[in-house]
């Protein structure tokens, strides 16, 4: 109760002094300016104490449960333990009014954050994450062994782990994009290889169906990565090529409408079958079969190597290699079968966000805009230092509002300025070096290497700290030609 008592106390307090409750005086320059900054602290300390509160309610649940298991016998039967554990469920969901599914859950997660995820809880209580994000880690650390689930959690939640995170922290990651670092991590680190586990997790591909309301119902397919990458992007640019004037629908109902043309055995309205523009990034050694590493499929996250090996030989048209470097994880070239300079450079954009670069958007790099983020007119230039690709909804925003992004730069995308000055940075790829094989390590600290080494896998100087992607298109080679203007072939720099 006394715990109750101080955030009731605590939630007085902020409620006293909101901007809304007083008068700002008569000397104020800029009153109502003063009020919306004041009303946006608020809302700030309001998602803090919802997270106390939520760590709370952890411990409170963790608290009943090891208290009811004390009071039980020990010599009780299989049956009474399992009555026993049902009457605890119950017991919480009637407390909290929630389902007994809903209650089971949230016991099984304060049972996790309150044994092995110590630095979780720690952010929950302090404000740092939201209950979201602590979700997400229980669930990304449940096949983890501790030691596993440890590394996970200090990767993102202890900035002085031997490789912690990039750019936003934790909890300024909206929570489902929390949860695509947090698995692609545990993709990457999982004791078991990612061609293990897929084989095993094709198993239960499946389609499912559910009756929804007014009519309608939900159709989905659990499947293997690359074929539901592949049908996504297939149906948006479908999707895409039926947009225009006289088209009434939004992208959303073209899409579902596409998709069930081509399942029923329409022509999805004489669209015809486009071919998909999907990266997929292959670390040098795993290309090679010396190492077991992930591949990346642009979109989605950690595929298998041999997944992304049979995706360059059989669609070598649709999906891109990009390899990366055994130094340091950072892309070192994108496979093409014909170079216009356009085309190139939203590749690499792609390849440097992966997504839209407003904060919480999880719009997917396909469907993006290449943008300068100083206009042209202003005396930007075309590199990817002054490049963006936002999704239209974020494009548009910039253009007709007071939000401005900051600067980007090869290796980084763009961060944005609200109208109200608040700065909010952008994801970051969360590049991490190679693992180099056993044998490859013992040759290259011999000192006499010998001729069995090739030469484009020794090691070179350390690179620059801004590594990723290095601009494939130099400023200068661009003059004074807007974005959009075709460039004829005399004017591609062949040195590029």
């Amino acid at each position: 109760m006394e715990a109750l008592e101080a955030i009731k106390a605590s939630v007085a307090a902020l409620a006293e002094v909101i901007p809304g409750a007083g008068f700002t005086g008569p000397g104020d320059p800029d009153p109502l300016r003063q009020q919306s900054d004041g009303w946006l602290d608020t809302l700030a300390v309001a998602a803090r104490l919802q997270a106390a509160t939520a760590a709370l309610v952890v411990h409170a649940a963790a608290g009943f449960t090891d208290t009811t298991r004390a009071m039980a016998s020990p010599n009780a039967l299989p049956q009474g333990r399992i009555a026993q554990e049902m009457a605890v469920v119950a017991e919480v969901a009637c407390v909290l009014t929630v389902s007994e599914r809903t209650a089971g859950a949230l016991l099984s997660e304060a049972h996790e954050l309150t044994t092995t995820l110590p630095l979780t809880l720690a952010a929950l209580q302090d404000g740092n994450i939201s209950w979201q994000h602590a979700r997400a880690m229980v669930d990304e650390t449940a096949s983890l062994n501790p030691a596993g689930a440890a590394a996970l959690e200090a990767h993102f939640l202890d900035p002085d782990a031997p490789n912690p995170a990039q750019c936003c922290p934790a909890g300024e990651l909206v929570p489902s994009r929390f949860r695509h670092k947090a698995r692609t991590w545990r993709e990457r680190h999982h004791p078991d290889s990612i061609e293990k586990r897929h084989t095993k997790s094709a198993l239960d591909r499946r389609l499912e169906f559910a009756p929804d309301r007014d009519g309608m119902a939900w159709l989905s397919a659990y499947l293997p990565a690359d074929q539901a990458a592949g049908i996504w992007d297939r149906t948006t640019t479908a999707a895409r090529a039926l947009q225009g004037p006289h088209e009434d629908r939004n992208l959303s109902q073209i899409r579902a409408d596409v998709a069930a043309g081509w399942l029923l055995g329409g022509t999805a309205e004489h669209v015809p079958s486009p071919s998909a523009q999907v990266l997929v990034t292959v670390p040098v050694f795993a290309l090679m079969g010396l190492t077991d590493e992930p591949a990346m499929l642009d979109g989605y996250g950690p595929i298998p190597t041999s997944m992304a090996s049979r995706l360059m030989a059989e669609s070598s048209t649709s999906f891109h290699r990009v390899l990366t470097d055994p130094r340091d994880g950072a892309p070192l070239e994108i496979g093409r079968t014909s170079y216009r300079i356009p085309v190139s450079m939203r590749q690499w954009l792609r390849l440097r966000d992966g997504k839209c670069p407003f904060p919480g958007c999880t719009n997917q790099s396909l469907d993006n805009e290449a943008d300068h983020l100083l206009a042209w007119a202003d005396g930007g230039t075309t590199g990817l230092s002054n490049l963006g690709q936002p999704c239209h909804k974020h494009h548009s925003l910039k253009h007709t509002t007071a939000w401005t992004p900051t600067g980007a730069s090869a290796g980084k995308p763009p961060g944005w300025i609200s109208p109200t000055g608040r700065q909010y940075a952008s994801e970051q790829q969360d590049w991490e070096p190679p693992y180099w094989p056993p044998h490859i390590m013992s040759r290259l600290g011999h000192q006499e290497l010998g001729p069995d080494v090739p030469e484009d896998i020794l090691p070179a100087e350390p690179p620059a700290s801004d590594l990723r992607p290095v601009d494939p298109v130099p400023e200068w080679s661009w003059q004074q030609a807007p974005l959009d203007e075709p460039w004829p072939e005399w004017r591609i720099p062949q040195t590029v």
